[in-house]
């Protein structure tokens, strides 16, 4: 029966044709508070595992990008999941993980918290190494991945890094990469990166400069190639907190399709305050506190084709809506692009 559903939902959605390549970005929720804790929940066939497989399943990417997956070091959990989707009906053979900022012990007392070692203290949040981390998932092959992740912050041009900061700390908060798809039209990379959310800190804005900086740094690493900007970088340019300006230089190189869900909810709180499309949304927050904000995206390049985008938000009563809210409080976002534009790009 579940099968059946799916069937009908990727007919609904329209997956990506011979011609086309779907790209997609999801937060899926699978982050755990201890190491080991998300294979064991893979393994175990935890219900909230197999609502994010059957919401991947059902908008049958050719290539994901996972934010907020754990990391280990042997990719335990990365291929256990790849097995939950495989039996979804929805393989996806090649996989790209790497160790991110995300819990990386620093030594230092970063949050002057008057010790070392805590979640505040790594190179980027986290209670152990690998926690909130990124992953890749494809269809097709990968080529040689370019792994920016420890760049140091003092080392971007142009840069909002405050004196204070120390020498030492990275740039990414999670990670940024360069993960080359390769299709028979040759080589599509997918930016990836997940920043830090730019509130949470004090006035001298350390979140909000960080995060900024960590959509600024593609600016200065964008490649000869045709490229999709992909991922949460945690800023909705119309109604988030944060400083819109790398985001929206990127849009000089990139193109918005303004992918939309099929659904939003009733615009109380502080959704009924906000400015933007609310059909854009990817993320559900508390209405007492931001509201609904559009914080995942797919940003193609300014050469490319677009075909068709969305954000997979049911209304209730579909099928497929009881497990996009028992997985995350993010919705997957999509963007089908035309396989020859890929090639006249070059």
């Amino acid at each position: 029966m579940i099968r059946f559903v799916w069937m009908i939902f990727l007919c609904l959605a329209g997956p990506a044709a011979a011609r086309d390549l779907r790209i997609a970005t999801y937060d899926p929720g699978l982050s755990r508070p201890g190491p080991g804790l998300l294979l064991r929940d893979i393994r175990r066939a935890d219900p909230q595992v197999l609502a994010a497989a059957q919401v991947i399943a059902a908008a049958a990417p050719d290539a994901i990008l996972l934010t907020g997956f754990d990391w280990d070091h042997d990719g335990l959990a990365l291929s256990a999941f790849a097995q939950v989707l495989e039996q979804a009906g929805h393989p996806m053979p090649h996989r790209f993980a790497a160790r991110p900022n995300s819990g990386m012990p620093t030594g230092l007392d970063l949050d002057g918290d008057g010790r070392s070692g805590g979640a505040g203290d790594a190179q980027g949040f986290g209670q152990f190494s690998g926690q909130n981390a990124m992953a890749i998932l494809s269809r097709l092959p990968l080529g040689p991945v370019t792994d920016h992740t420890a760049f140091l912050w003092r080392d971007l041009p142009g840069g909002l890094m405050p004196a204070s900061v120390p020498q030492g700390q990275r740039l990414s908060s999670t990670a940024h990469w360069d993960v080359p798809v390769l299709t028979d039209r040759g080589p599509l990379h997918l930016l990836a990166w997940s920043a830090t959310p730019p509130v949470f800190d004090g006035p001298e804005d350390l979140n909000g400069r960080r995060n900024h900086d960590e959509a600024a740094f593609w600016l200065d690493h964008l490649p000869a190639a045709p490229f999709v900007l992909l991922g949460n970088p945690n800023l909705d340019l119309a109604d988030g907190d944060g400083r819109a300006q790398a985001m929206t230089a990127l849009l000089d190189h990139a193109q918005d399709p303004r992918p939309k869900g099929a659904f939003q909810p009733d615009q109380a709180g502080a959704n009924a305050r906000q400015t933007g499309d609310p059909a854009l949304d990817t993320a559900v927050y508390d209405p007492a506190g931001p509201g609904n904000l559009r914080v995942d995206y797919a940003w193609p390049a300014k050469g490319l084709r677009v075909i068709a985008s969305g954000v997979i938000w049911p209304a209730p009563g579909d099928p497929l809506a009881a497990a996009v809210e028992a997985a995350s409080n993010h919705r997957l976002v999509w963007v089908d692009i035309d396989l020859d534009s890929l090639e006249a790009a070059r």
